[in-house]
């Protein structure tokens, strides 16, 4: 009894340490950031006492407030397009047959796949053959800036879209529409009051991840940015090239935080979501599970 009993614990000890330091070095360089972002060292890897200075500085800083303003226009924007056309291109691959699925899929997944050096190249090649193209064709001369940011998110953020929402997709029982066919709704109607609030949760993931990429993207952006159009990872790389300061750490944070902030706002919604989808499914005189 007592042999079988310790390898157990010890097991359990082992284990209980490997969770313990995957945990530490996953969260103690974020721990450290925050730490060191309320220092008064301008070295940012040096403690130098409490204060909130270089925050105040970020709040003063008209180009990090310009570039934290065009970052969060960039990722709303690209994310909803890319979100209505992830959404799209997920019930098309689950829910319909037609010629060219197969490559239509496989080319869906490349944004995953490919480096996003390559990703960024690809990007700028484009634009630089569209606006050429269109230029001597109106005599219409475009330049790099905001919406070319925008397009190149979409363009990547469709892929990681479709994914999530597939998968939302593959677990859902299909009967469902089916039954809603059944008393007469038409497609709009089904996917209206059936197919969307079901798959809603893969939506609203969906949804998140896109903007997190948006929000974080550094090469791409890099590549296919202009004048006005630099956004926040872009000004950070900078700086870290330039001079670096506390200031990033504070940037860092603020980021984080954002972050965490969306991170919680989409698992209440989900909950919200399937709370909803329980009620509206639980049977009369029953209390919902």
């Amino acid at each position: 009894m007592s042999s079988s009993a310790n390898p157990r614990g010890v097991t359990r000890f082992l284990l209980a340490g490997n969770g313990g330091l995957v945990l530490l070095f996953l969260y103690a360089p974020i721990i450290l950031l925050v730490i060191f972002s309320f220092s008064g060292a301008k070295d940012p890897g040096v403690w130098g006492g409490f204060t909130f200075d270089w925050y105040r500085d970020l709040a003063d800083d008209d180009r990090v407030q310009n570039a934290i303003g065009i970052s969060v226009r960039v990722a709303i924007f690209s994310t909803i397009i890319a979100t209505v056309l992830g959404t799209m291109a997920a019930l098309a691959l689950e829910r319909f047959t037609f010629r060219g699925k197969k490559v239509f899929d496989a080319l869906l997944y490349l944004p995953i796949i490919i480096p996003d050096v390559t990703m960024a190249v690809m990007m700028l090649l484009f634009f630089t053959r569209a606006f050429d193209l269109i230029d001597a064709m109106f005599g219409t001369r475009f330049a790099k800036g905001f919406w070319t940011v925008v397009v190149s998110h979409v363009a990547f953020n469709i892929a990681f879209v479709s994914v999530v929402v597939r998968a939302r997709i593959a677990g859902m029982d299909s009967t469902l529409e089916q039954a809603a066919g059944d008393l007469y709704a038409n497609r709009w109607q089904a996917f209206r009051h059936v197919t969307l609030p079901l798959i809603m949760p893969g939506v609203l993931g969906g949804a998140l991840l896109a903007l997190t990429l948006s929000l974080d993207d550094v090469v791409v952006t890099q590549f296919v940015s202009g004048p006005g159009s630099t956004t926040l990872p872009v000004y950070v790389f900078g700086l870290i090239r330039r001079d670096v300061t506390p200031l990033i750490n504070a940037v860092s944070v603020v980021m984080l935080v954002a972050s965490l902030v969306l991170v919680v706002a989409s698992l209440a919604a989900q909950r919200a979501s399937e709370g909803r989808r329980r009620r509206d499914l639980a049977i009369p005189g029953e209390e919902p599970s």
